[in-house]
């Protein structure tokens, strides 16, 4: 049957006519949201990654955390707000400060009923879930799945709780056989595996490592043996009396005590690996060194099987064939002293504690390779993971969104400072506060329990103290009372004022703190 020319000149002009409306509507299609795959650790600190330099680059294994930085960008300013765990996962999870969410200490929890960013992305259309370390008491909500530690959990045969057998307490959970690490990341894999492809979702994978007592599996317990790990310049800082430091730290001698006592007791209530510890005939310095060396070690050996299961992660999302439309994060909840100081653990505003480790690859929009030192801070991550997702920052959150820092782009008027509080106060470490530029530090110990949960009630004496990062990045030497730096520190604590009112924490609501302010602010 043959076709008139009429009917094929009606069918051409129809054709021309719709082409270009198909061609528009096909250029106006939406790109398809991203998914979001958030891999959090416990005190991985930056020294500890390799990317950031330092004298244990060379001695890291972190190849997968290498290939994030060269697939996406560094973070080189990101800070923490209270570098303490619970505190640091409830600012990430709210995007708020703590006198906002009421998280100030590791006593306290993150309530159901309050909001946080999982809610608001299931609220618009993702798929949300965590696997791992949760750390904030309550029964997590906004998550259409969960599959969490109860408090710290334990390294092998992990106990983890979800809703069918959650219970408010450590009791409840299944086991899982295997190492935790791998088990998290396992789980999480099985997730994103079984999820509901027709929607979005945003992956929150927690591990435990590296939080002490620094477990790591069998597989590298090899890893330095036999290799002398240098030791960092300040190991040996000789504390308050040389470095006009206001409050003495957690001594790494602490820790070193620590392996001793799990050496004698078996039972005891932290399970270091490779032990016995033994310091027979060794004087105070040589076990010091020999704590450093173990820590150290342990450290590393635990944060290889992290990068090891990051690896088993993104080659996962390239076989799921999504690895170009996953954001992809790594971070930990705060820094860690590695010896710094003779010190170990977290809370002080000291640069090792306060920095956060973050890289992070996207590769629909950011460039491989790129790395900002714009200040970024952990209240900051909901607004950044919201905005990705089209979603409008919601009200409740404190920080603001730093995509455009990652493009290259970073916005006018962008934050030059960073305020930082710990409320924990313990005699050796008390509570503080303080603010921080690309130059100078100024902090403020005001060393007063002010009712916080798990909060020592011994008071210790306010004090002031000043460093500047550029000529002492050691924090060796307190120069509050150096003359040279008078009109900066007056400078910086009208900014410090300014910045308490303008974020609400004014301390209003403590009399005895009115009363050092009147007496010790000037």
């Amino acid at each position: 049957m043959s076709l008139s020319g009429k009917g094929v000149s009606k069918g051409l002009f129809v054709l021309l006519f719709m082409a270009p409306l198909f061609f528009h509507q096909c250029k106006q299609k939406p790109e398809p949201k991203p998914n979001i795959l958030f891999i959090l650790s416990d005190d991985h600190t930056s020294q500890a990654w390799g990317i950031y330099g330092g004298i244990l680059k060379d001695y890291v294994h972190t190849p997968n955390i290498s290939r994030l930085a060269e697939e996406g960008c560094v973070l080189d300013n990101c800070f923490c707000t209270n570098s303490i765990c619970t505190p640091s996962r409830g600012a990430i999870l709210t995007g708020q400060y703590s006198h906002h969410n009421r998280i100030f200490t590791l006593e306290d929890a993150l309530e159901p009923d309050s909001m946080n960013i999982a809610k608001v992305f299931k609220n618009n259309g993702y798929q949300t879930a965590i696997v791992g370390k949760w750390h904030l008491k309550k029964q997590p909500a906004g998550f259409d799945y969960f599959n969490v530690l109860p408090g710290q959990g334990r390294y092998w045969n992990p106990i983890l709780k979800n809703k069918e057998n959650w219970q408010d307490n450590y009791d409840g959970g299944a086991e899982y056989e295997g190492f935790s690490t791998d088990v998290i990341a396992g789980l999480t894999m099985d997730w994103i595996k079984n999820r509901d492809k027709s929607q979005p979702f945003m992956m929150m994978c927690h591990f435990k490592a590296t939080h002490e007592p620094y477990d790591y599996p069998d597989r590298f317990k090899d890893l330095l043996d036999s290799v002398e790990v240098p030791e960092p310049a300040t190991l040996f800082d000789c504390g308050p009396e040389t470095t006009g430091r206001s409050f003495v730290g957690q001594s790494i001698d602490r820790l070193g005590k620590r392996f001793l006592e799990n050496t004698q007791n078996p039972n005891y209530w932290a399970q270091y690996p490779d032990l016995p510890f033994i310091v027979d005939g060794l004087d105070s310095a040589a076990v010091r060194k020999k704590v450093y060396q173990k820590l150290v070690k342990d450290m590393i050996r635990s944060g290889a099987a992290i990068d090891d299961n990051i690896g088993k992660l993104l080659n996962f999302l390239e076989e799921e064939g999504i690895a170009d439309n996953t954001i992809v994060i790594y971070t930990a909840d705060q820094g860690y002293f590695l010896g710094e100081h003779g010190f170990f653990d977290k809370r002080m505003i000291f640069e090792e504690s306060l920095r956060m480790p973050f890289v992070i690859r996207y590769p629909k929009e950011i460039k491989g390779g790129s790395r900002i030192d714009d200040i970024i801070l952990n209240i900051d991550f909901a607004a950044l993971l919201a905005d990705y997702a089209g979603i409008d920052k919601t009200d409740f959150v404190d920080g603001v969104s730093f995509r455009n820092n990652l493009k290259g782009e970073t916005p006018e008027g962008w934050r030059y400072q960073m305020y930082y509080r710990y409320w924990q106060h313990e005699a050796n470490r008390p509570g503080h506060f303080g603010i921080r530029n690309k130059r100078y530090k100024l902090a403020f110990f005001y060393g007063q329990p002010l009712d916080m949960k798990g909060a020592q009630t011994k008071t210790t004496q306010p004090a002031w103290e000043f460093y500047d990062l550029e000529k002492d990045p050691n924090e060796l030497h307190n120069a509050y009372n150096d003359p040279n730096y008078l009109s900066v520190i007056s400078d910086m604590k009208n900014e410090l004022m300014k910045l308490r009112e303008d974020i609400g924490d004014t301390d209003k609501q403590y009399p005895e703190m009115v009363r050092i302010f009147e007496e010790y602010w000037n």
